[in-house]
């Protein structure tokens, strides 16, 4: 077959595709009148997650499941962006790992606000200027965010959703890769990409800064100068990426969480964060987790952090498989309460990626 005919088929078919996307985007805006009508946030965690499951499993190919993904994401970041104007607030500046967490969960049609610390999103979330939050809460090399674990203490706000990011480092320049007389990164990033600069630029001066993104702000305005950041930092700061994926381990993952002030139904694929403290004698902890075995719960993850208030006094940060509203972890939960000195339940939410 010629070109033509085949070019033919294409714009009829996105003809059809543009007439069918508006008309889910006016149903899913009489959606929302009833959503405003119920009191009820537009953006639905759990019904995004269903969204997100149904098209990939009705996917047959050659499109992969991570591109139809993204496209889907788009779309429903532009339906949210019709149905209220929603700002999500994270961990800047622009271009930070946290804005592409942001990016990624809420697509690129929806309002971010950069803030200049995790304090700052919790702060944002809770007096309504920001309707979101996007959070660091652990990376698979450095480990858990402390921050983000202790502003859980004695915030209200709660835990809607979880965004998993490859983490991937990216040399960029202005100039020659010959030419660099200076890269400038964080100290974790250089910490993630030693053997890479060892063996590329074994001579060049290593400068820490606060941020990849300033690290790229700075290399944008200094002559033979680099950084290591984001592509999306290349594109913000008009940078050329002179090396890709840098970084020395491949599995370089961090775990953002989106914060809001409501709690999300069940989906069937959930995930519980709680935190609680122990009564101070022997075996505490050892009893604490006997309802979760007891319930069959599986525990995927726990975290100590000092409470700051007393001497060796600690809070346990745990998350565990499936959703606060499931009877078997209700019954575990009312079981922990009781043995321990505090609870509290953070959020259930959909487990996604």
């Amino acid at each position: 077959m010629k070109l033509k005919p085949l070019r033919s088929k294409i714009d009829s078919i996105d003809s059809k595709i543009v007439r069918l996307l508006n008309m889910r985007t006016k149903i899913i805006l009489s959606i929302a009148g009833l959503k405003q009508k119920d009191g009820k946030d537009v953006y639905a965690p759990d019904r995004e997650r269903q969204v997100l499951r149904r098209v990939t499993a009705l996917n047959r190919g050659p499109i992969s499941a991570k591109a139809l993904e993204a496209i889907y994401r788009e779309v429903m970041s532009s339906s949210l962006s019709l149905e209220k104007p929603i700002k999500i607030g994270y961990l800047g500046p622009q271009a930070s790992f946290s804005h592409l967490a942001a990016l990624k969960r809420f697509g690129s049609q929806i309002e971010c606000l950069a803030l200049e610390s995790i304090s700052d999103v919790f702060m944002e979330v809770e007096r309504g200027t920001a309707d979101y939050g996007v959070v660091p809460i652990e990376n698979s090399i450095e480990g858990a965010v402390s921050h983000t674990l202790d502003m859980f203490i004695d915030s209200d706000l709660k835990i809607c959703a979880q965004v998993i990011l490859d983490v991937c480092h990216n040399l960029l320049a202005n100039c020659l890769i010959e030419k660099i007389k200076r890269v400038y990164s964080n100290p974790q990033v250089f910490g993630q990409c030693r053997h890479w600069l060892e063996e590329n630029l074994p001579h060049v001066e290593k400068i820490e800064v606060s941020s990849t993104t300033r690290a790229a702000q700075i290399a944008a305005k200094e002559k033979n100068s680099a950084a290591i950041a984001s592509v999306l930092a290349a594109r913000v700061y008009k940078l050329k990426v002179l090396a890709s994926d840098i970084e020395d381990s491949p599995h370089n993952v961090t775990r953002f969480l989106v914060i809001g002030r409501t709690e999300v139904p069940k989906t069937g694929s959930d995930k519980t964060s709680v935190v609680f403290s122990v009564k101070d004698r022997i075996g505490a902890l050892h009893e604490m987790l006997a309802p979760f075995k007891k319930y069959n719960i599986n525990l995927t993850k726990i975290e100590s952090r000092p409470s700051k208030k007393k001497a060796w006094d600690y809070y346990f940060f745990a998350d565990l498989k499936g959703h606060q509203g499931e009877p078997k972890v209700k019954k575990a939960l009312a079981e922990l309460e009781e043995k321990c000195n505090f609870l509290k339940i953070l959020g259930s939410y959909p487990i996604g990626e």
